[in-house]
């Protein structure tokens, strides 16, 4: 895990191994089992997760029991509630893991002190933000104004790895579809002969 998210960071930016070694002290590594939570609402989110393996998810939850997703994230994509984590606010989230996963998770400081060692970790954290609220906004989009298939549509092309992982009530909650009417698309699709 620790090697992969080494891999990861040594990849996307321009700290060397050597940098490197100033930040390792500031990566942790689990091994957590499907079902556990890892961020609950009102609680302060101090950590970003990194995903090795496995599939993790951020959720709210409704008055009325409801839950309604976020984000999934699999392998190499990180999840956290960024507003909690970046400004010390509760969390409006869940965060929790769909399948036995294996994770690394850092807190602000590695933040801090990767951008003080490297100028382009700087540009690559801003990228990474202006990445995630492009696709927030495009989601936004898509739950006002898209169509059901229109919806499932881009899910798959986004989300292509994880479509067959996830049962079909998650992924209509992402959506913001009723299951039926998930049905009702994929007999659609299927009926036009669509190739997943």
């Amino acid at each position: 895990m620790l090697e992969q998210f080494k891999k990861y960071i040594l990849s996307n930016t321009d700290i060397s191994e050597e940098q490197y070694k100033e930040l390792e002290h500031l990566v942790h590594s689990l091994k957590i089992k499907k079902g556990t939570i890892l961020l609950k609402e009102n609680q302060i989110c101090d950590r970003a997760f990194f995903v090795c393996k496995g599939l993790l998810r951020s959720y709210t939850v409704d008055e009325m029991g409801k839950d309604h997703i976020i984000q999934f994230a699999s392998e190499n994509w990180w999840i956290a509630d960024r507003s909690s984590f970046y400004f010390d606010e509760p969390s409006d989230l869940f965060i929790d893991v769909i399948e036995d996963a294996e994770i690394v998770y850092i807190q602000k400081e590695f933040l801090k002190n990767a951008e003080k060692i490297s100028v382009n970790f700087v540009s690559f954290n801003t990228l990474a933000l202006q990445k995630n609220i492009r696709q927030m906004q495009k989601r936004i989009n898509y739950l006002l104004a898209a169509t059901a298939e229109k919806k499932y549509l881009d899910f798959i092309e986004t989300h292509r790895e994880i479509t067959f992982r996830l049962p079909l009530q998650m992924i209509a909650s992402y959506l913001g579809i009723t299951p039926e009417s998930l049905s009702r698309v994929r007999k659609e699709l299927a009926r036009k002969n669509f190739k997943y």
